[in-house]
């Protein structure tokens, strides 16, 4: 009899822990920074206990917590008794946007030039030894910035052959090390490293904010295929593309939209790469082609309905067209990742053309009931006439973040 007290009570004790850490957990997973639109509400969760004030005395609801203010900072606390967490809540005001689907031209330079591959020189590895390997990212020479190709190259030259010091990241943390470079034929001075220093490649534009000359794109970010990380930008340019191309997706294999980048027509400057989008700036409006196109409003993620809805692009000659859509599945909670609507292209006219969703079309706009609602992120490889799409919600308070 003792023994089975003595279990029972380990499970009882063993439960109990599991459950505080959970509850725990439940707490120190919420950001320390949220952003709301004017009229959402502060969303928590429920957990027992918890309640909600202001930073000072004041207790209010969640619901309350909406008010038209810049930053406001709330304390969660136990019974009221115990400070747990300060939380900075910025509220958004309800934004009107212009929806695009213009085919766009996205150049982006990393914070950095990144290592993909190792070569010998004149039969040498002159980066034996150097502890410096494929995927990290070389930041500084001799404590001068790297963020391009041509700068690597211009300071290893400069060299000489003495040995230089290069800065690199890996994995987030800074590292230093040595590398002598080599002489080839050619005068030339090498270090036997591959390397890359951004991306290219042709996107369609989500929507612009004409109240701060904002754009939007992608509704996912660049991501390295060495890495299979998100790219850091130093710098980039969003220009105008021109398609050349439509290949249509079949199952097993997803189409691409063919093009372009007209370097010399730049739209704007891109400032961060996400997993929610690339943003930047506009600086040449007229490159938007904004004719007949007209604002609208951002729809709260509750307002969004299963059923009908439409995409635009901009697919020949530059003209927008509405596109009819379906949405499938709304996945509500779904906050962490940029799947957060399943859609099915159902018009017959872009299938024609298209066979679905393709390869380029990542970021076009979808509208429902005269708001702007999201951006396409994905195809589904075994139905292009399937993907997924991201909140527009997300995508404003992304750009506002």
């Amino acid at each position: 009899m003792n023994f089975i007290k003595k279990n029972i009570k380990k499970i009882i004790t063993i439960s109990l822990l599991y459950l505080i850490l959970a509850y725990v957990t439940n707490i120190t997973s919420i950001p320390n920074k949220i952003i709301i639109f004017e009229n959402e509400k502060l969303k928590l969760g429920q957990m027992f206990g918890i309640t909600i004030k202001e930073k000072g005395d004041s207790v209010v609801q969640t619901s309350n917590i909406n008010n038209k203010v810049e930053e406001k900072t709330v304390t969660l606390s136990l019974f009221n008794l115990i400070d747990i967490k300060d939380i900075q809540v910025s509220v958004v005001e309800n934004q009107k946007v212009i929806p695009l689907g213009n085919i766009i031209g996205l150049k982006i330079y990393s914070d950095g030039v990144l290592v993909i591959g190792m070569t010998e020189v004149a039969g040498e590895k002159p980066y034996e030894g150097a502890n410096i390997k494929e995927g990290d990212l070389i930041i500084s020479v001799d404590n001068v910035n790297i963020t391009t190709t041509k700068q690597l190259i211009e300071c290893v030259n400069a060299s000489e052959g003495k040995e230089i010091e290069l800065k690199y990241l890996r994995n987030g943390d800074e590292y230093t090390t040595n590398i002598e470079p080599i002489k080839t034929a050619n005068n030339e001075y090498k270090i036997g490293l591959w390397v890359r220093d951004g991306a290219v490649g042709i996107g369609t534009a989500t929507y612009y904010n004409p109240s701060n000359g904002k754009i939007a794109t992608l509704g996912h970010g660049i991501v390295d295929i060495d890495t299979d990380s998100l790219i850091t930008v130093e710098s980039g340019t969003i220009t105008k593309a021109r398609i050349a191309k439509l290949k249509k997706g079949v199952e097993g294999a997803p189409g691409e939209i063919k093009g372009s980048l007209l370097e010399d027509e730049v739209i704007g400057n891109i400032n961060i790469n996400t997993g929610f989008g690339i943003y930047g700036n506009v600086y040449t409006t007229s490159l938007l082609d904004l004719n007949n196109t007209e604002e609208m409003d951002v729809a709260l993620i509750k307002e969004i309905k299963k059923g009908p809805a439409k995409i635009i692009l901009a697919l020949e000659d530059g003209i927008r067209k509405e596109y009819d859509i379906e949405i499938k599945k709304i996945y509500k909670n779904n906050t962490e990742d940029n799947k957060s609507m399943l859609i099915e292209i159902t018009d017959d006219e872009l299938i024609e053309k298209t066979g679905g969703i393709i390869q380029g079309m990542s970021g076009a706009p979808i509208v429902q009931n005269g708001k702007f609602i999201g951006a396409i992120t994905h195809v589904l490889i075994n139905n292009p006439r399937q993907g997924y799409a991201l909140f527009g919600e997300t995508m404003i308070k992304q750009m506002n973040n």
